[in-house]
């Protein structure tokens, strides 16, 4: 992208030579085209090819009485230098970019099998086996209540745990409900209620996940895909266990 000022130079040198040049009226000059290339590309923005065409045309439309000086010549040259330079940089950025983003989905496949904390990952039981995760407590809480709700919407669960620490508050939940039975097989998903400070707050609750797959996004962001079809930014993972 060329600089305002080189910007401003050339429009310059265009409407000088526009005025020294008495062309018959209805007749367009050069300098009239690259006035009308340079309005138009104004919103868009100037690349390398657009500043070469405006640069050449101010070259041909300069009064050979009073031509371009030396040192303002030098000056655009070493602006097209340093044009030519950033969008060699820029593409060379967007080469390593794509190259890392690749690196990263290869080595990122070392998480399948492994359990991570999800925030807000549906809860799967399955076989009757327990779940468990934890909810982050920064500055303790009053009191905790946990629910536990089925794919319906239907409350399946609650937990009350008295005061807490700051940090972090481990659960575990055997996939039992309120009346003490098992719950059939199926995601199911937590809500916390805190009392913190007088407070009442509704934090993430953290799932111990397996991770099942790995995804890379449109914008080049590793997801983790875990059981209960959920998927998480690989950057959002708080916590990696075997």
């Amino acid at each position: 992208m060329m600089s305002l000022s080189t910007n401003n130079s050339l429009t310059a040198a265009a409407q000088t030579a526009n005025k020294k040049i008495n062309a018959p009226a209805g007749i367009k000059t050069t300098a009239d085209a690259a006035n009308e290339a340079l309005a138009a590309k104004s919103s868009s923005g100037m690349g390398q090819k657009d500043f070469l065409t405006l640069f050449t045309t101010q070259l041909k439309c300069q009064d050979p009485l009073d031509p371009v000086k030396n040192e303002a010549f030098v000056a655009q040259l070493a602006q097209f230098s340093q044009l030519e330079a950033t969008t060699s940089m820029s593409e060379t950025l967007k080469t390593y970019v794509d190259s890392m983003a690749g690196e990263r989905m290869m080595s990122s496949t070392n998480m399948i099998g492994k359990t991570v904390a999800v925030p807000d990952a549906p809860v799967v039981i399955q076989g009757g086996k327990s779940a468990q995760g934890f909810v982050s407590l920064p500055n303790g809480a009053e009191g905790v209540k946990l629910e536990v709700y089925n794919d319906k919407g239907q409350l399946m669960a609650t937990q009350m745990m008295g005061a807490q620490k700051m940090g972090d508050m481990p659960w575990i939940w055997d996939g039992s409900n309120d009346a003490g039975n098992k719950v059939p097989d199926g995601n199911y998903f937590f809500k916390a209620t805190v009392v913190s400070q007088g407070k009442t707050a509704n934090p993430s609750v953290n799932v111990l996940s397996t991770v099942t797959g790995v995804n890379q996004a449109v914008d080049k962001t590793i997801m983790l895909e875990v059981t209960g079809g959920k998927s998480v930014k690989l950057t959002d993972v708080q916590r990696i266990g075997s």
